[in-house]
This record gives structure tokens, C-alpha cells and sequence, in this order.
């Protein structure tokens, strides 16, 4: 097992972000290499320097970028991020090659909660478990309306469509995947994190 920081220099920007996207992948394809099976890209340790990056973009990055060298087969990738919440992160992560997610910042918001009511209603793991049971519900219920019965199945499928970012984004780290629409493009994505990150 190895875990990848998916953080880059926000006094980078723009530049920071792209080479940080190509180290990951670089990481990556070494980590195999050397006889991993099993890569978590982690957001975990945001400092001041350090800002997230997208945790779909990173994700995607590193499956396609797998698959193009050959290597894809021969690993599992986990994505530990404070991003994901609703199910169609979810589903949209498992979309572009994640095989299991672990939404650590949903978990402490949670028992964060449970810690606050006077007389809570759910032991933490009670309510870990129906977060996870209601993800699971909504995830096969997405699988459901596009006709496939298993997550092996729709693992990678990229079912999805582009709207809103530009094709040099998408063609690079999103490809195969449909886009009608011009968008946004990388600098624009930076922008949002910084943000975002000095908030």
C-alpha cells in the first residue's frame, strides 16, 4: 500500500497545480512498479502551503494515465478526501476508477454532531453506518438507471458528460469523456481552490 499526497504549493498556482498532477501520476506508475497493489490519494494535512487538489481530477489523472501506460490492472486506487459528500461524488469518483472512497471529514462532522446533542439519538458507528447505507442506496440507484447491476461494472465507466470545462482540460485529464460545451480551464479550477483555500 502507498498513499500519494494529492496537495500542491498554493504560492504555485496555476504551475503549482499542473506539476503537482504529473507527480502524482509519476508517484503513481513508480509505486507499481515497485510492487504496490493498492494507492490511496490522500488530501489529509491542508496547511497555509499546502491546498487540496480536486479529488475527481486527481483520481481521473492517475486511471486514465494508468491505463495509457499499461498499469491500471494492477491496482486499486482509494481516495481519502474531505471533498466528497453527496452521492453523485461519489458516484462521479467511482465513475473515473476510485474503488473505495473514505469521506474522513463527513465521518468527524458526524461525530462532531453526535458529540454536541445532549442525548444523541445513534452511537457514532450507528450513524457512520446509515451515512454509508444511504451513500450505498443513492450509488445503486445511479447504477440502476443506467442498467448496470454491479459496481465492478460501472467502476471506471465514465458514464458522464463534461459541461463547463474546455476540451484541453478534459482531453487531458478527463479523456474519452464528452464535452459539447466549452468551459473552463485549468488557471480558472486553480483560482476557484485558492479561493476556496484562503477562506
Amino acid at each position: 500500500v502507498v498513499s500519494i499526497s494529492i496537495l500542491y504549493e498554493i504560492s504555485k498556482g496555476h504551475n503549482g497545480l499542473e506539476e503537482a498532477l504529473d507527480s502524482i501520476l509519476d508517484q503513481a506508475s513508480k509505486a507499481v512498479d515497485s510492487g504496490a497493489n493498492i494507492i490511496i490519494l490522500s488530501d489529509r494535512m491542508v496547511s497555509k502551503e499546502m491546498a487540496p487538489i480536486p479529488a475527481l481530477l486527481a483520481c481521473s489523472m492517475v486511471n486514465s494515465g494508468l491505463r495509457k501506460l499499461g498499469k491500471r490492472s494492477k491496482l486499486s486506487i482509494i481516495v481519502e478526501s474531505a471533498e466528497p459528500r453527496e452521492v453523485h461524488h461519489f458516484a462521479l469518483l467511482f465513475g473515473f476508477g476510485a474503488s473505495a472512497i473514505n469521506p474522513y471529514l463527513v465521518n468527524e462532522i458526524i461525530g462532531q454532531q453526535i458529540e454536541q446533542e445532549d442525548s444523541p439519538e445513534y452511537s457514532f458507528s450507528e450513524a457512520i453506518n446509515n451515512y454509508n447505507k444511504a451513500v450505498g442506496k443513492g450509488i445503486l440507484k445511479v447504477m440502476n438507471k443506467i442498467g448496470i447491476s454491479t459496481l465492478n461494472s460501472y467502476r471506471g465507466s465514465q458514464l458522464f458528460e463534461c459541461i463547463g470545462i474546455n476540451t484541453k482540460v478534459v482531453d487531458k485529464y478527463f479523456p474519452n469523456t464528452p464535452t459539447r460545451i466549452q468551459g473552463i480551464g485549468l488557471y480558472e479550477i486553480e483560482k476557484e481552490i485558492t479561493k476556496r483555500h484562503r477562506k
